[in-house]
């Protein structure tokens, strides 16, 4: 069972999230509900390690045995969704990937989970700015990663 519940106004969620860089770009997905990007990885479930759900998550939606490198960030963040206007309360884990050993294409690419078709797009550090993604923080904070992991907390209108 995943970590989510409603309460109020707010659904909660425990998530994970994967950094995945290659050549100063960043691996980012939408879904078929999506219309902007965000991160791969999802929710946490119930007796499970959060880095044991990055590397589920990773297989799930990449088919790829991935390697954590270190925790970036602990971020609390507080927003409502662009597509269903739902207030969400968030915990998220930021894993940076070791790309080492990866074979993933460096151009778009589509894959399926399910009944979930995710179009992966590598962006530019650069043009993160222009992008529309979230968590907002990543497209500054992308470019000076931490040497351990921080808390963050961030309000998302």
């Amino acid at each position: 069972m995943d970590i989510t519940f409603k309460c109020d106004n707010y659904k909660f969620n425990y998530r994970v999230c994967a950094i995945i860089i290659k050549e100063d770009k960043l691996l980012a997905m939408r879904d078929e509900r999506s219309p902007y990007y965000y991160l791969p990885g999802g929710r946490v479930k119930i007796g499970e390690t959060a880095e044991a759900a990055m590397l589920r998550e990773l297989k799930e939606e990449l088919q790829i045995d991935a390697k954590i490198i270190r925790p970036l960030w602990l971020n609390q963040i507080f927003f409502t969704d662009d597509v269903d206007g739902q207030e969400y309360h968030e915990l998220c884990l930021y894993f940076l990937i070791d790309t080492d050993s990866l074979a993933l294409p460096l151009d778009t690419f589509v894959m399926h989970e399910g009944v979930h078709t995710h179009k992966f797009s590598w962006l530019p550090f650069e043009a993160l700015k222009d992008e529309y993604l979230y968590p907002l923080f990543i497209k500054e904070s992308i470019f000076d990663l931490p040497k351990t992991m921080e808390l963050r907390t961030e309000y998302e209108d």
